[in-house]
Formats: C-alpha cells, structure tokens, sequence
C-alpha cells in the first residue's frame, strides 16, 4: 500500500494500530452454486476474428472464481483467462461449458 492513501492520521506511536486505506474494498462472499446465475455466451469482437467462450455474472471471492475457471479450462482441454469477473475460454465450446457448469450445480443461462 501506497503511504499517500493512508486516511486521516499522519504517523502514531501506538505500534498496534492499523492504518485505514482509501482503496480498501471487501470482496462479497461466494453465493452457494444453486444461487449463481451464470450466462455463457459466445464472443469473436476485438479477438482478431478468434471464438471465445465468455462465462460472466459469477457472484464472491476472486479465489474461487480463479478455481471455478480453471476446472472449466482443465475439463475442456483449452486455455482460457480469468480477469475482471469473467472467464474467458478459448473456442466455441458453450455446450460443453454449459453441461459443466449445469453439473457443479449452477444455473446457466
């Protein structure tokens, strides 16, 4: 953490306080799987013309995000990316993903 996002004190001598920092925001707790609503869809823009299968509206924690992509990834046999809420694999492999995801128990659209 950056010295200048510290708010409000400057320096204390209590060696067990804690500094506030501006940019400090709690992740929301992971859904149970039967709460997600999960939409996967296909995408080609900005890819240079390559087919991508986009997996968006997951709901908690980056770890588990991170674990749930890479159990898609492994199980397809493609690579793929996790980044800002989505996950991308690589390829038109919706049904697939879909009977994944619908198998781990969560509701696709």
């Amino acid at each position: 953490m950056s010295k200048k996002n510290k708010i409000g004190v400057v320096y204390s001598t209590n060696p067990d306080y804690k500094y506030q920092y501006e940019d400090e925001v709690e992740e929301p707790e992971t859904l149970p799987a039967e709460r997600q609503r999960l939409r996967v869809s296909l995408e080609r823009k900005g890819r240079g013309g390559k087919e991508v299968t986009l997996v968006k509206g997951f709901v908690g924690k980056d770890d588990d995000l991170q674990a749930l992509g890479k159990m898609l990834k492994t199980k397809c046999g493609v690579g793929g990316n996790v980044k800002d809420g989505e996950i991308l694999i690589q390829g038109n492999l919706c049904d697939k993903v879909r009977q994944l995801l619908a198998a781990e128990g969560y509701s696709v659209k």
